[in-house]
Formats: C-alpha cells, sequence, structure tokens
C-alpha cells in the first residue's frame, strides 16, 4: 500500500497567523491507493500564485547553477570537443609547460655563469689596480749620465787603440777610404790602466730544452702541454648538452680525412649520426650526410678508425662496430666484465662507463670491472673483431676522474668537467705497467665538458664543452 501525502508548501507559507481553518480530505486516486490531502487556504491569494515560486532568489538561484554548470562544461573541455579534446588540451599545456620549465633552467644556469664571469673579471680588474698602483709607487732609479761630447775622451781616460781622437776613426778624410773594420769592431782600452784589452762579444740563441726533452713532431712522446680551447661550434638544441664529435685518424673511401661527424647524446633512443664535408661546414651547421644507426647509443663514449663507428650499445656492456661505407653493423662484441649503464662512470655520469679511444698504437676501451673494484682498467681491442687483446689495471678510481684519453699508449686523466682551470692530473704508461700524477693544465672553458678524445692524424684533443664543440692542441715530448 502507497501513503501520498501532498501539502502546498508556499500556499502554506502565505497563510497568517490569524488563520486556522484546514481541512484534510482523505480518498483513493485513480489507480486504487490511499491519499491524504491537507490545505490551508490564504487570505490574500486565491490559488499557489507562479511569481512567489520563481521570486528573486529561485531566479538567483538558476543563475547560480547555469554558472556552475558553465564551469564544469569548461573543466571537463565541454567547450572545446568533449572529452577527448579536453584531454589534447590538458597534454598541449603539460607539454609547453614542461618545455618552459627546461628553457628557465637553461636560462638559470646561462645567468649563473655569467655572473661567475662577471666576478671573475670584477677580480681581474681589482688586481690589475693593486699591480698599477704598485709600479706606480715604486720609484724611478735614476739612468748614469751620458758623456757629454764636449768632454775630451783623454779627460774621462778613455781613448781609442792608438791614441786617435774619439771620432777621427770614423771621419772620412779626401782620399782615405772608410776603415770597415773599426767600424764593425773598434777597439778600446783604458788609458789609466797600461794593460791593452780587447773586449769582443758573440751571442749565439740555443732554444731552451725541455724537461720532457725535444719535441718529437713526427712520432710519439709523452704529453708536454695543453693549449687553450678553441670553439668550432655551440649546439642548437638541449640535446646538444653533451655529445661526440670525430674525424677518422686513418680514413677511408668514401670519406676523407676532413670529413667531421658528430652525435648528440641526449635522449634514450640516441641514433643519428650526422657527417660534415669539414669544419668549415660543421661550423656553420650544414650536415652533408645524416645515418641513422640500427641501434642506440649510450653516452659518450664513441670514436671513429678506419672507416668505422665504434660504439657501446646502449644499456649493455656490447660493443658495435658500424662500417660507414655498408650503413651496417660489421662486428659486435661483448667487453668482458665490464660495468655499464652507471656502475662506474666518470665524475659527471652520464652513463659513461665505457669509453672508446684511438691513437697512434690502435683502439683502447677504458672501463672498470667488478674485480677492479672501480679502478680504471685500459684494454687494447682487435679494430676488426673488438676481441681485448691485453689489459692493463691501474690505480685510481674512475669515478674520481672527469674524462680520460690515450696518447702514444699512455692514458691520461682530467682532474675536474666544471673547474675552468683543472689538470690533468694522472698518467699510466703501458709500456711499463707504471703509473704516476702529473699536473698539467687543462681548461674547461664553458665549464662542463663531458667528452675529451684525441686524434693522432690533427695531434689534437676533441672535447664537448656545454653546448660546444672545442678542440685543444697537444704538444709531446721525447720517446
Amino acid at each position: 500500500m502507497w501513503l501520498l501525502l501532498s501539502v502546498c508548501v508556499f500556499c502554506l507559507l502565505g497563510c497568517s497567523e490569524g488563520q486556522d481553518r484546514a481541512t484534510l480530505w482523505r480518498g483513493n486516486d485513480h489507480s486504487g491507493r490511499c491519499q491524504y490531502t491537507f490545505t490551508v487556504p490564504s487570505p490574500s491569494e486565491t490559488s499557489c500564485s507562479p511569481t512567489v515560486s520563481g521570486g528573486p532568489e529561485m531566479e538567483g538561484l538558476k543563475a547560480r547553477l547555469s554558472l556552475l554548470e558553465v564551469l564544469v562544461a569548461r573543466l571537463t573541455g565541454g567547450e572545446i570537443g568533449g572529452p577527448g579534446a579536453g584531454s589534447q588540451s590538458q597534454a598541449g599545456l603539460q607539454e609547453a609547460l614542461t618545455q618552459a620549465m627546461g628553457e628557465r633552467i637553461l636560462l638559470q644556469g646561462e645567468k649563473e655563469r655569467l655572473e661567475r664571469d662577471v666576478e671573475g673579471l670584477q677580480r681581474r680588474m681589482e688586481e690589475m689596480r693593486r699591480e698599477t698602483e704598485r709600479l706606480q709607487s715604486r720609484p724611478c732609479y735614476p739612468q748614469p749620465p751620458l758623456l757629454p761630447p764636449s768632454i775630451p775622451l783623454q779627460d774621462s781616460g778613455l781613448r781609442p787603440a792608438g791614441g786617435a781622437g774619439v771620432l777621427s776613426h770614423l771621419v772620412s778624410r779626401p782620399g782615405r777610404q772608410w776603415d770597415t773594420g773599426s767600424l764593425r769592431d773598434p777597439a778600446w782600452q783604458y788609458g789609466g790602466n797600461p794593460v791593452l784589452q780587447e773586449l769582443k762579444a758573440e751571442v749565439t740563441e740555443i732554444p731552451a730544452p725541455s724537461p720532457e726533452g725535444p719535441e718529437d713532431s713526427t712520432g710519439c712522446g709523452e704529453l708536454i702541454s695543453i693549449g687553450e680551447p678553441v670553439s668550432h661550434r655551440k649546439a642548437d638544441s638541449i640535446a646538444g648538452k653533451y655529445g661526440v664529435w670525430m674525424q677518422d685518424p686513418e680514413a677511408v673511401a668514401p670519406y676523407g680525412g676532413k670529413m667531421v661527424w658528430r652525435i648528440d647524446t641526449v635522449g634514450s633512443e640516441v641514433r643519428q649520426l650526422f657527417g660534415y664535408e669539414d669544419m668549415d661546414q660543421l661550423s656553420k651547421g650544414f650536415p652533408s650526410k645524416v645515418l641513422l644507426l640500427p641501434e642506440p647509443v649510450e653516452s659518450t663514449g664513441a670514436t671513429l678508425y678506419r672507416g668505422s663507428l665504434y660504439y657501446q650499445r646502449r644499456r649493455s656492456r656490447t660493443l658495435l662496430r658500424y662500417d660507414l661505407v655498408s650503413e651496417s653493423i660489421a662486428a659486435r662484441r661483448d667487453l668482458p666484465h665490464a660495468g655499464f649503464h652507471g656502475q662506474f662512470p666518470y665524475s659527471w655520469g652520464g652513463y659513461t662507463d665505457v669509453d672508446l679511444g684511438v691513437d697512434e698504437q690502435g683502439l683502447w676501451a677504458v672501463y672498470s670491472t667488478n674485480k677492479a673494484k672501480g679502478a680504471i682498467v685500459v684494454s687494447q681491442l682487435d679494430p676488426h673483431s673488438l676481441a681485448v687483446k691485453r689489459s692493463w689495471e691501474t690505480s685510481i678510481r674512475k669515478t674520481s676522474v672527469a674524462n680520460a684519453f690515450v696518447i702514444c699508449g699512455r692514458l691520461y686523466t682530467v682532474a675536474s668537467y666544471t673547474a675552468p682551470n683543472t689538470t690533468i692530473n694522472f698518467m699510466f704508461d703501458t709500456a711499463t705497467g707504471q703509473g704516476k700524477e702529473v699536473a698539467l693544465p687543462f681548461r674547461n672553458k664553458y665549464r662542463y665538458n663531458s667528452m675529451v678524445d684525441y686524434n693522432h692524424a690533427q695531434r689534437k684533443l676533441f672535447a664537448w664543452d656545454n653546448f660546444h664543440i672545442v678542440s685543444y692542441d697537444v704538444r709531446l715530448g721525447r720517446q
């Protein structure tokens, strides 16, 4: 049984306190259900007026409800094509926000670098000011007076050999030729001393010997010095903050030794290899060749040698040899026990566990193993099969140095990747199996050096310093 009680609420609100007549009616409706009706008459209204239910309060409530519906529609993407369009808009906004945050981080880093440069210039100006003040405060010592021409030579106790006057051997007399010998090498004697003294001087320039011996311009030698960095190009995007650039020191056709190759290594799927005809085209940013590598590259340890690109496959200890002519993988091999993907990187990180390089003696790998407990292991590799020919374990930890390279069979390490003025701090000679500490000045001009490799054909170091492609001249001593 259903019970329905209907009350006219708005009419009840219109009743006065003095009105107490009310009726209650009970009966069945057309469906047979019991229905109660309670009625209270109004003294001022004959029926429930529509204006009562549609007053200002109700209209305000309707307005707020309409506004709320509009806001909900906007939040759910209702105005731009439904839920699908709303999700697309949200994704676009998120992407724009991510890009803006990245740009903000880059600008903040550039601002900090400029502030450091300004501080360095200010310090240099202060040092120059103090040096100027010091020089100004130094007394000027008087120069010894020159012999007045009016004083006879004999009064000063000096006379030319043979007793001639001071200019008599220089004056041309009629019928007499110049005495070229006396002009060239006049002999003087001290008049007060009876002993004749003839003074002659011969100056022969002899180059000062290097502490490491004379420079060997044709063969190998120990590293003596590194020149100032020379900038060639700055990367265009965030993908070029870290990278590797190379020239084949023993190039084969069809690519010559002037061809420059470059890989931007920021990203999870690094596979693009850009080729430039020469350094001029690199500086202009016009690649003549773009190759898509079949397998992704791990970090900045790649190198070029005899027409092949050698690199570490991403997230593995596998080494790959990519032939530039056939544009295919020519060899692959795991580097035995090598750490990878962040186990034993350089101090700057970047998954630099395996670093490949080339010198006068061939192809090298710089890495570490669990057995070596993080110390640098340097191995010479077969360039055709990638097999390890011989290995050496050093005494310096890989994570304590910023980078490393090999010259003439000697491993050198860089102390810092951010310090503007750092050093090459360690050398290990594979010929003797001995290492030693060194202190060769090295500059990180842009304060984030993520790659340093040696090119023996150019006799230069190639580096990638905070978006910038740079090179350094090197000087070698005797073998």
